[in-house]
């Protein structure tokens, strides 16, 4: 059961992401694919969630009771959005799934929650495609990491 708890907890880390757990249960606990792909994608939604509902009021809040935070918003969404707005308009839902789908540093369900926010993509549409981004790389994790085990 510990073993379990430690693949969903992994899941919920940012960076790692299911890019950590999925090996971890697979490699080091030798666990069922199927348990450690639900654990997986479980572990992975939990914290978007609550980002996804939580990040503009936060970023609101600090905005209006914090120059620092007003600057930095304003800078961060000006610079993001004039660097890739034309690209992220054209494919918003394409490019959202495949941001969250590609498993490399950088990218996965936590970046992927914190873009729709930049670009204003509401929760209840972007929750689905975060969803479905962490369900594509959660498959293609899945499949190097068994081919890793069967070529080691």
């Amino acid at each position: 059961m510990e073993e379990y708890l430690k693949v969903l907890i992994t899941a919920m880390i940012p960076i790692g992401e299911l890019r950590a757990a999925i090996p971890l249960g697979l490699s080091a606990f030798h666990l069922p694919v199927w348990q450690v792909f639900v654990l997986s994608v479980i572990g992975n939604m939990i914290p978007i969630v609550f980002i996804v509902f939580l990040l503009e009021p936060v970023s609101n809040f600090l905005s209006k009771h914090f120059r620092f935070f007003k600057w930095f918003f304003n800078w961060l969404f000006e610079r993001t959005r004039h660097k890739h707005s034309h690209r992220f308009e054209v494919l918003e839902e394409i490019a959202l799934v495949t941001f969250v789908a590609i498993p490399l540093p950088v990218t996965g369900a936590w970046s992927g929650a914190a873009a729709a926010f930049v670009f204003g993509i509401p929760p209840k549409k972007s929750l689905p495609l975060i969803l479905l981004g962490v369900l594509i790389a959660g498959v293609v994790v899945t499949l190097i990491t068994l081919g890793l085990d069967y070529i080691i």
